[in-house]
């Protein structure tokens, strides 16, 4: 098996040209390689892009693909501050959702796509979770749509934790790329 590493450029203007910068790991400050970012191209793997420096602010999911331009075709400002890399999981996948914080209340294991919450597992709420293998996306709204927050193994006590302005989950889907 050959070794494929991660790549994505950044370009300051729109259809791939301007200055640009490549990145192939996280970089928790992008803004002394350019001051706007209106294009990428993500050449291999798949990342989180952030609108703010240290992986904080509005985040976007993005696989391989070109994204000629980044307002049209996935929603974001020229304001990209941040990335940062996912890595490839190969394994098995499980969730554990709390209907409250601290993992307490209602739990609900998850090891597969949920495309609706409400319909899916009956939780109006989700205010805490414990990933316990491989990468997830969590969605505000139903069917993968809204904002994105990503999330690694570990514990999150607080839908604050995972970047949520609101304990209000509607889809999660596990990253499989």
């Amino acid at each position: 098996m050959q070794y494929v590493s991660s790549r994505i450029v950044f370009y300051e203007d729109r259809n791939f040209q301007g200055r640009h910068h490549e990145c192939m790991s996280d970089c928790a400050d992008l803004h002394p390689f350019f001051k706007r970012c209106n294009s990428i191209r993500v050449e291999s793997g798949c990342f989180v892009v952030y609108e703010r420096p240290n992986y904080l602010g509005h985040q976007h999911f993005l696989r391989r693909g070109e994204y000629s331009d980044n307002q049209r075709m996935i929603g974001i400002s020229d304001c990209v501050r941040s990335c940062r890399l996912i890595p490839m999981h190969r394994g098995s996948y499980k969730i554990r959702l709390y209907e409250h914080p601290d993992m307490s209340g209602q739990m609900q294991e998850v090891i597969d796509d949920c495309p609706d919450v409400q319909d899916c597992l009956h939780m109006s709420e989700i205010n805490s979770c414990n990933v316990v293998d491989g990468h997830w996306l969590l969605y505000d709204q139903p069917n993968y749509r809204g904002r994105s927050y990503y999330l690694t193994p570990g514990e999150y006590r607080r839908y604050s934790d995972w970047g949520g302005a609101s304990p209000r989950i509607g889809s999660l889907r596990r990253i499989t790329d």
